[in-house]
């Protein structure tokens, strides 16, 4: 089968590319999926780097989220047959005609989502819900600050907050994000430059609750000026490049809380909740009331343009491979 394999770590694209490989074969539990789609995700791009929480030895191939259709099961798998469509998420494998997965890990399909939102939608809704419902415990009438929000997570972050009923403040880098973002749902959108005294003035000075962070750096620092009291500030990632430190007296006269976010990590270690999420998640997706963002889908043999808009920051929603 086709797939994308990275033979070593790089920062230029230089030892990744298309390779003929062995189709896997599931074994017990698990389910040998036919992929019709898949998405980027940022760790997919520090995978390539080494950088990422998670470090697999090369070679593998890339890729964590997919939708496709069962082509075959392990023993003990209940829940799915070939001929299913499904979803979900691998560590690594999903850039490629065949993946395996736990059957754990898959979702059906909805109605309402085609396999490109499908692909699209369980990193990022994972990490928005596991961001927002189980670490912030975001409620209605709260105002959330979601940073980097033209990214697939931010996004995810926008349409969930808008769900659990909290005015949502958007920032992003140009104007074009700004008019896009406006157009997904985003109650107000300011610049990632200086965002504090508009955060401040949308919030009567008060600051906002709840405040996404996928950025760090500078981010992460004005962040901790337009914070309200008793809010919680998620740090989700160092798109930017630096990793905040912050003096702890800062928090301390702001009554504010810092609270780490690995939303996979999460579903690993306390699997009774990762279930919940992921029935959540997938609910919302079927009643319609979530709407992931795809920016642009891409056959599997351009993935190195999908990889630089996702370096080059071009991108407002998710790029999906198509196989």
């Amino acid at each position: 089968m086709k797939a994308l394999v990275v033979e070593a770590l790089t920062a230029d694209f230089s030892r990744i590319g298309l390779r003929q490989v062995a189709r896997p074969a599931p074994g017990p539990r698990e389910a040998l999926v036919r992929v019709e789609a898949a998405s980027l995700n940022f760790p997919d791009l520090l995978m390539l780097k080494g950088e990422y929480q998670f470090r697999p030895e090369p070679p593998f191939v890339a890729g964590m989220d997919f939708a496709g259709v069962v082509e075959e099961v392990g023993e003990g798998v209940a829940c799915f047959g070939p001929g299913d469509r499904v979803a979900g998420g691998v560590r690594t494998g999903a850039f490629a005609e065949f993946t395996l997965a736990d059957e754990a890990s898959l979702q059906r399909v909805p109605e309402t989502l085609g396999m490109a939102g499908a692909a699209a939608y369980p990193a990022a809704y994972t990490t928005a819900h596991v961001s927002l419902v189980e670490q912030a415990n975001l409620k209605a009438g709260e105002t959330l600050l979601v940073h980097g929000a033209s990214g697939g997570v931010g996004m995810a972050a926008i349409d969930v907050g808008r769900l659990l009923g909290a005015q949502v403040i958007a920032t992003t880098g140009s104007p074009a994000k700004m008019a896009a973002l406006r157009a997904y749902g985003a109650h107000e959108v300011t610049p990632s430059a200086g965002f504090r005294e508009r955060v401040k003035e949308i919030t009567d000075g008060r600051g906002a609750d709840v405040i996404l962070d996928p950025v760090g750096g500078d981010v992460f620092d004005e962040s901790t000026r337009c914070i309200a009291f008793g809010g919680r500030l998620l740090v989700v990632g160092f798109a930017g490049g630096r990793i905040a430190a912050m003096k702890t007296n800062i928090a301390l006269i702001k009554g504010f809380s810092v609270i780490g976010v690995r939303a996979g990590e999460f579903g690993r270690r306390f699997p009774e909740k990762g279930r919940e999420v992921r029935e959540t998640i997938w609910r919302w997706a079927a009643e319609g009331s979530t709407r992931p963002a795809v920016f642009a889908e891409l056959p599997l043999e351009r993935w190195r343009e999908a990889y630089e808009l996702m370096r080059d920051r071009g991108l407002v929603g998710k790029v999906v491979l198509r196989m």
